[in-house]
């Protein structure tokens, strides 16, 4: 458990804890970096997914929640706003299977976290995601059939059945 916040995720290595999720990512990348590198060794290009990270944090995250925890003309601002910025990822994603290029790379592993959800915002917020982004739902569709990420992932209905409990905590 994260010793500040009292939260998971968190990795424990030689008995010290690395907090935080995409922390924990650039940990492994550092430690073990002959197994797959995820980040991109050129230094401008970790930059950028470090920019990617940074904007799916706060761009996709904030409007996702709101979705979950709103209703009427705040929820529909929040879809708006949530389909604004997968477009800007989907923009940035290009004609690329991945966000890293050919390979499955940090800016992939943080959307996994978010493609995951995607159901339970669709449904919680009863709209679709697809066909305002359906090149970045390809890749998403690829990223979530990886062996790596089928062997961690939720079940999407367990997260659909989550996403209508959160909406009665805060009765909406």
């Amino acid at each position: 458990m994260n010793p500040v916040h009292k939260t998971i995720p968190v990795l424990i290595h030689n008995g010290k804890p690395v907090c935080e999720s995409m922390n924990v990512v650039e940990y492994i990348d550092e430690v073990w970096p002959d197994n797959n590198p995820i980040l991109p060794s050129d230094p401008y290009q970790r930059a950028q997914a470090r920019f990617w990270i940074d904007f799916i944090d706060t761009k996709v995250y904030e409007p996702a929640d709101k979705i979950w925890s709103t209703k009427g003309e705040e929820q529909e601002i929040a879809k708006k706003d949530y389909i604004e910025a997968l477009k800007i990822l989907e923009a940035e994603l290009g004609d690329k299977p991945y966000f890293g290029g050919d390979n499955f790379g940090f800016v992939d592993i943080a959307m996994t976290g978010y493609y995951i959800w995607f159901e339970a915002s669709e449904k919680l917020g009863n709209f679709s995601i697809e066909p305002e982004v359906p090149t970045l739902m390809a890749s998403a569709k690829r990223c979530m059939q990886r062996e790596s990420v089928v062997k961690s992932r939720f079940d999407p209905e367990e997260i659909v059945a989550f996403g209508f409990k959160i909406r009665k905590i805060y009765c909406v």
